[in-house]
């Protein structure tokens, strides 16, 4: 026991010699769909290793906080937005990941709707960028965002988040158009259509598209109380 108890102040005195930094905080993956690309909200760095690039929105904890009310925090203060889809993706915690020491940070994958964002809260440091032409960010934030993209596609395949991109009443067009921005794939429109309405998980509005350049389709909703009785029954997929 004395041996461990040596031990373990030799750390502690270690530590207090050598000014040991360590920090905690949240990083928030926001990904939103225009009816074209998807994209990510990213902010420019104002540190002087980084000048020129981007990251995401994140914060440290504070000392009253746990990791889910800090990401909310980030989310409100920064863009105005209270109530979104928002998951807890994983953490990373590379030893130098971080200019000002040590600092582990976990990300936050969130799904919001364009025009829901208020960008003029952090002026013209905050922009969206389409998600395919991003080659490089500060920090590790490209891993960060290639993770999160990477647990989306998953993720869309298995339950129906993706709808948290899209208006209440949409389009098969820009569903769709959707998937294969973020699968990165392209779909034959009648098979793809005939396994979407298998699902029982659309509802027609009874509505049509207004003032768009191709030929307006008909306006569908998510039905909630179907996808319901889809997960009692063990439901694993929705389309693929």
């Amino acid at each position: 026991m004395s041996e461990v108890l040596k031990s373990n102040n030799k750390t502690s005195e270690l530590q207090t010699a050598t000014n040991f930094q360590f920090a905690n905080s949240v990083d928030c993956v926001i990904f939103a769909y225009d009816g074209r690309v998807l994209k990510v909200l990213l902010i420019e760095s104002d540190l002087p290793d980084y000048k020129g690039q981007c990251s995401l929105l994140g914060d440290l904890l504070r000392p009253d906080e746990d990791l889910a009310e800090a990401s909310h925090r980030v989310l409100s203060e920064k863009v105005g937005l209270t109530n979104v889809f928002l998951e807890q993706v994983k953490s990373f915690g590379s030893f130098k990941r971080h200019p000002s020491g040590r600092v582990i940070t976990t990300a936050y994958l969130a799904l919001v709707n364009i025009k829901d964002v208020q960008l003029n809260k952090m002026g013209n440091a905050l922009s969206w960028h389409a998600v395919s032409k991003i080659n490089s960010m500060a920090f590790d934030h490209k891993l960060i965002l290639d993770t999160c993209l990477q647990v989306l596609q998953r993720k869309i395949q298995e339950e129906p988040i993706i709808f948290n991109l899209l208006e209440k009443r949409f389009s098969l067009r820009d569903l769709q158009l959707l998937f294969e921005q973020i699968l990165g794939i392209e779909f034959d429109r009648r098979n793809f259509r005939k396994k979407l309405f298998t699902t029982g998980l659309l509802t027609d509005v009874g509505e049509m598209e207004k003032d768009v350049k191709h030929r307006p389709g008909k306006l569908y909703t998510f039905n909630h109380e179907a996808y319901e009785q889809i997960k009692k029954k063990s439901f694993v997929g929705i389309l693929f």
